[in-house]
């Protein structure tokens, strides 16, 4: 399997996994949301000497998502993706809703046409970017995580679903990494249509809550496993986070509805002390 298509290449790991398989020899159709995204991309392939093809391609458009079926894709990678930083009780509608057209509906709907496809064929290999948040929770990303969470569902029924028609399916799943996206993503209230006033909280005072890593090793293993060089079928970055995250998974069973209650939670504090774009710091 040659030909892969990766969405939301026009920035982070997918601009990265696009150019890392395009230098290994894959053909890879990297696209992008919007067309002034399109020239820019071909000049960075150009300058990193790699040969891709780039596409138009917002997954919440049927228009764009019907063209992509005329690519022949052997291997999808589904790496669009928006965080929409804010309280459950805050988050407009309609922000609510873009969250999900764009980190899960608009893939699904990408995915079940090409996926047919490859049934035919009777080969193919599909890779979801996820995220830890779609295994675990933190104040201020629950809209962003509850998305990721229906990732996590989609992909693992997807591969029992598929494991018949010798269809591939794995997980990337990405924690705090020093790409930009995640201090985008709380800045997303400045653009809110709603009434300040009944806010619970003042975004203004906060930030992205977690020191944020080197993102090369998510490249490596987004790359690894969407050219076939890796089996397993959850991948979470950074391993050092593993022990921590399955913790986080198992806590709920022994929490009890009334702990902590009149206090905050320092997970939650965590967001009016942290500065953007802190880095881990080894």
């Amino acid at each position: 399997m040659k030909k892969v298509l990766i969405t939301g290449a026009g920035t982070g790991f997918g601009y990265e996994a696009a150019m890392r398989l395009a230098e290994k020899g894959f053909d890879v159709i990297a696209t992008v949301e919007i067309w002034s995204q399109v020239q820019t991309l071909k000049r960075q392939a150009a300058q990193r000497g790699v040969t891709l093809t780039v596409e138009k391609l917002d997954v919440t458009n049927d228009g764009d998502r019907r063209k992509a079926l005329g690519w022949g894709i052997e291997i999808l990678v589904n790496n669009a993706g928006v965080l929409e930083g804010g309280s459950v009780l805050d988050i407009p509608g309609e922000n609510i809703s873009h969250q999900f057209d764009v980190n899960v509906f608009g893939p699904l709907l990408l995915t079940q046409g090409i996926a047919k496809q490859m049934v035919e064929r009777g080969k193919g290999r599909i890779v979801w970017v996820s995220s830890r948040e779609g295994l675990n929770t933190n104040p201020f990303t629950g809209i962003y995580s509850a998305s990721k969470h229906a990732v996590e569902a989609i992909a693992e029924t997807m591969s029992l679903e598929l494991q018949e028609f010798g269809i591939e399916v794995a997980t990337v799943n990405p924690g705090p990494f020093l790409t930009g996206f995640n201090d985008r993503g709380f800045e997303t209230w400045k653009s809110w249509e709603d009434n300040p006033s009944e806010r619970l909280f003042d975004y203004s005072k906060l930030a992205f809550p977690r020191a944020q890593f080197d993102p090369e090793a998510v490249y490596v293993t987004l790359t690894a496993v969407a050219a076939g060089e890796v089996d397993t079928y959850r991948n979470l970055e950074p391993k050092s986070m593993l022990e921590e995250t399955k913790h986080l998974i198992e806590a709920p069973w022994s929490k009890k509805i009334r702990d902590g209650l009149g206090t905050r939670p320092a997970s939650l504090q965590h967001s009016f002390e942290m500065k953007p774009e802190t880095p881990v710091t080894e």
